[in-house]
């Protein structure tokens, strides 16, 4: 399937909003990383947050002081999440999972 051809404005527009949906995602973890927000909040908004619900798991793990690359992937694994998924596509069971192991 070929992609659309866009007009400068409509590619102007494009770039201008995923700039600001970057922008909303590096606030997010920010704020994740910072204490501001609980990692258990975080994926309890993620239906209805559009930000946080297109932000990769293992993304939003890493963010959370004290856990690396290894810590997140053992989450991941322990919890049944593929690590390519996206927070707003986490089961109930899963999110719960992942919550309480990082109580």
């Amino acid at each position: 399937m070929a992609l659309p051809t866009l007009t400068p404005e409509q590619r102007a527009d494009a770039l201008a909003k995923a700039a600001e949906a970057r922008k909303a995602r590096s606030e997010l973890l920010a704020s994740i990383k910072a204490g501001k927000v609980s990692i258990g909040e975080v994926l309890k908004k993620a239906k209805e947050d559009k930000t946080i619900g297109k932000t990769k798991v293992p993304q939003l793990l890493k963010a959370v002081p004290g856990l690396g690359a290894v810590k997140v992937a053992a989450l991941l694994e322990e919890a049944g999440i593929d690590p390519d998924r996206r927070a707003a596509g986490l089961g109930d069971r899963q999110r719960e999972a992942l919550i309480a192991a990082l109580k």
